[in-house]
């Protein structure tokens, strides 16, 4: 099962340096920039959106100061109008300002929010093909559980930056821009008196959204260890029922998800911290207002319709601030999110193709058309999935053209990580792995692997119909797949399946019994033509019948072919050209059936085992 991470290793990381803001902001200014044209829309449109907001303040105070005859306050144009031609003319104008902001408000957030998803399905691309990019080793060390978090939850909280956040806060710090520079200029003592009271709260609104990014990473850390043990369990269901642990499992679960509701309440403590301050704030700008706005008002120094307009603007100074608190959560939340998206785009490839890949000289044998590469050679080859503790040591054999070898050697010997290594799906630590007299490091990862069909003893299955589970999205036409099945006796069992190729397969093939998957595994090798076929275990999953069945088959597809056969059964590597046994990392013994008999070494021994025991 997988372990939940220490609460004290989550707590240091939170508590580590963050990230600038301004790096992570620059990882994402690329796709920024290639959105930049959709942007400009949603830009230019604050200008009228903020004016219309500022205006209706004014206007008020206009038409309270129209109706009491303050002389001093009223606009000129509306100065030598009637009382009632003067309240028509301010009712249009906050009708005006109104349908402005009806009329480009909900058109402004579609453009903002188009923008924000284009940008997340392109991050979210991008993260996919990285992944998949990776090497075995970082799979081998990373759940999959904290994958999905990072391509699904973190990628849609960084979307919300985006949709709602960025812009959205450029919007509001606009329209708080526009309303202080209308209060300074309408009326000085007032404005700077709002703008002193703007400042520290600004910069305490700052300090709880620091706190809530710190919360909030552990949380996003908590999430991550969530799914992880949700998805292990989900995988090993059978394993939970078979053995009765659904009342252990649900306790682990349990304490998993505790430990993520309490990360969570620490981020709903700061953002609920920020909006309480903000509703006390303004109230007490309220009252600052009217005992500032009433003494200037009482000394005849400010008339009352300025005052009433000052109150209005108190109300909507607070509220872009309120929206960009809010905002501001989502960015921080984003932020989290670009960091933990960035330390997994950081994520070195470690099997990279050379610059200058070379191209892989080959040779046809006999009157076949598979082109298979003239000589295999490991030289001097070590390797260990980590770095001190070396799973192959010194390996040193030769493979020649159309040579079938089969691999023996207890568990843990080594054998599985000799044909990942020729498929270079890790690097090895030490020597050379050689297609004929060529480096696998220097030719191109599509080619070789073009070159060779691996078939596993259990056979992965993608959701889809039986068809694309043989083509793995290659352009083969439908004969071709039919003549891969034929070839491999394949065709019966899948003509037989309710409509035949076209059958929908579950995930993981669920509606297939193992033999079957592994049936398509072959057909899949087949249709391929490949140079060098592996089969590891290839037909362990077999019953004794459908095994006699294909062995025809796999007799022929072996035809002209270089084959690395890994097999426990070793009567079925008897007439292999030659047998390479292993033991704990290392080549002890080489030879055919027969001459590793004679021998009388590990071979022999492990075969009368077998024959013992049948």
């Amino acid at each position: 099962m997988v372990s939940a991470p220490n609460v004290n290793k989550n707590d240091a990381k939170a508590r580590r340096n963050i990230k600038s803001d301004w790096r992570l902001f620059l990882r994402l200014l690329p796709y920024i920039s290639s959105n930049r044209s959709q942007l400009f829309l949603p830009l230019l449109l604050l200008i009228p959106l903020s004016l219309s907001q500022a205006i209706q303040p004014l206007l008020i105070g206009q038409a309270v100061s129209l109706i009491r005859q303050e002389d001093g306050e009223i606009w000129n144009f509306l100065a030598d109008l009637s009382l009632q031609a003067g309240l028509n003319w301010i009712i249009l104008g906050l009708l005006g300002a109104i349908a402005v902001r009806l009329a480009l408000d909900g058109w402004q957030s579609y453009q903002i929010q188009k923008v924000g998803q284009n940008i997340t399905a392109s991050i979210r691309g991008d993260l996919f093909k990285h992944v998949t990019d990776l090497s075995m080793g970082f799979f081998d060390r990373t759940p999959v559980g904290r994958l999905i978090t990072r391509l699904t939850s973190d990628v849609n909280a960084l979307g919300d930056v985006f949709a709602t956040g960025a812009i959205g806060i450029i919007s509001d710090l606009f329209l708080i821009l526009v309303l202080t520079g209308t209060m300074l200029y309408t009326e000085w003592r007032l404005g700077l008196m709002l703008v002193c009271m703007l400042l520290p709260v600004t910069a305490l609104i700052i300090y709880f959204q620091q706190q809530y990014r710190k919360a909030n990473y552990v949380a996003r850390e908590e999430l991550s260890t969530l799914n992880s043990n949700f998805q292990e369990n989900i995988s090993g269901i059978d394993v939970v029922q078979l053995f009765r642990r659904e009342r252990f499992n649900a306790e682990l679960f349990r304490t998993v998800n505790q430990r993520y509701i309490d990360a969570v309440d620490s981020t709903i403590f700061f953002d609920s911290a920020v909006s309480a301050t903000l509703e006390w704030i303004a109230l007490v700008a309220i009252a600052g207002v009217l005992a500032l706005g009433g003494s200037l008002v009482t000394g005849g120094a400010l008339e009352i319709g300025a005052l009433t307009a000052f109150i209005l603007f108190a109300q909507r100074l607070f509220d872009p601030l309120r929206q960009f608190a809010d905002k501001f959560t989502a960015i921080q939340a984003g932020l989290t999110a670009i960091e933990r998206l960035n330390d997994l785009m950081s994520e070195p490839i470690d099997i990279r193709d050379a610059k200058n890949p070379v191209s892989l000289p080959s040779q046809t044998l006999g009157n076949s058309d598979v082109v298979i590469p003239g000589e295999i050679r490991f030289k001097n080859v070590s390797f260990g999935y980590k770095a001190d503790d070396y799973v192959l040591k010194d390996l040193d054999f030769t493979i020649r053209p159309g040579e079938k070898v089969a691999l023996v050697g207890p568990t843990g010997a080594g054998k599985s990580s000799i044909i990942r290594l020729l498929c270079r799906l890790y690097e090895v630590s030490e020597g050379q792995i050689l297609l004929d007299n060529v480096d696998v490091r220097d030719i191109a990862q599509k080619d070789l692997r073009d070159r060779m069909a691996v078939i596993l003893q259990d056979g992965f299955l993608f959701s889809g119909d039986v068809a694309r589970n043989i083509t793995l999205g290659e352009d083969y036409s439908f004969e071709r797949v039919q003549k891969a099945a034929e070839q491999t006796n394949v065709a019966r069992f899948i003509e037989d399946l309710p409509q035949g190729y076209s059958t929908t397969l579950r995930e993981r093939g669920t509606n297939l019994s193992g033999g079957q998957k592994q049936l398509l595994a072959f057909a899949r090798a087949a249709i391929r033509n490949p140079g060098i076929l592996v089969l590891d275990e290839a037909t362990a999953n077999l019953d004794v019948g459908t095994e006699a069945m294909i062995q025809q088959a796999l007799d022929k597809l072996l035809e002209n072919r270089t084959a690395i056969i890994i097999a426990h059964r070793l009567s079925t590597i008897r007439n292999v050209d030659r047998i390479l046994v292993l033991k704990q990392g290392q080549l002890i013994e080489q030879g055919s059936h027969d001459e590793l008999l004679e021998q009388d070494g590990l071979y022999a021994s492990l075969y009368k085992l077998q024959m013992l025991g049948q």
